[in-house]
């Protein structure tokens, strides 16, 4: 890929990049199927082991995987980004064999700081949770031969 490479294109090979080395979201069966600039879309079933003591999927699980469709989202302009601040509402429960997809989108973006909301839903496309995560760019590049697009 050119240093001329689209902002999409670019977006494109963080996310496999990111993708090829995130050992966390493979191992929870977390699958990217969207990612452009300032967005994520993200997917992960819910399996017996993720299932809590009331029969539900266990929150955490949730969160990781929101957690995880931000962090796609706020990487995609190739600017090294980790998380400064991040919480979750539940708004339902998964329910085991659910097929959960968490939507990342950039809401602000202001010097090195981004606010990112994200939402996860069952594929009924009830809500699950709602989840905030506040960004924090810093230095370096996720893809090192291309540009930083923002």
């Amino acid at each position: 890929m050119s240093a001329k490479a689209s902002a999409n294109d670019v977006a494109e090979a963080v996310g496999e990049a990111m993708y090829e080395r995130d050992i966390a979201a493979q191992s929870l069966g977390i699958t990217l199927k969207e990612i452009r600039p300032g967005y994520a879309r993200m997917t992960m079933p819910v399996r017996p082991g993720m299932i809590n003591g009331h029969d539900l999927g266990h929150g955490g699980f949730t969160f990781a995987l929101a957690d995880t469709a931000f962090a796609y989202a706020c990487n995609s302009y190739n600017q090294v980004s980790v998380a400064h601040i991040a919480e979750i509402t539940f708004i339902a429960g998964a329910r085991n064999g659910d097929l959960l997809t968490a939507e990342a989108e950039e809401r602000a973006f202001a010097g090195r700081s981004g606010t990112f909301d994200v939402t996860v839903t069952n594929e009924q496309g009830e809500k699950i949770a709602l989840f905030r995560g506040h960004s924090r760019s810093i230095k370096g590049a996720v893809v090192p031969e291309l540009p930083i697009t923002r």
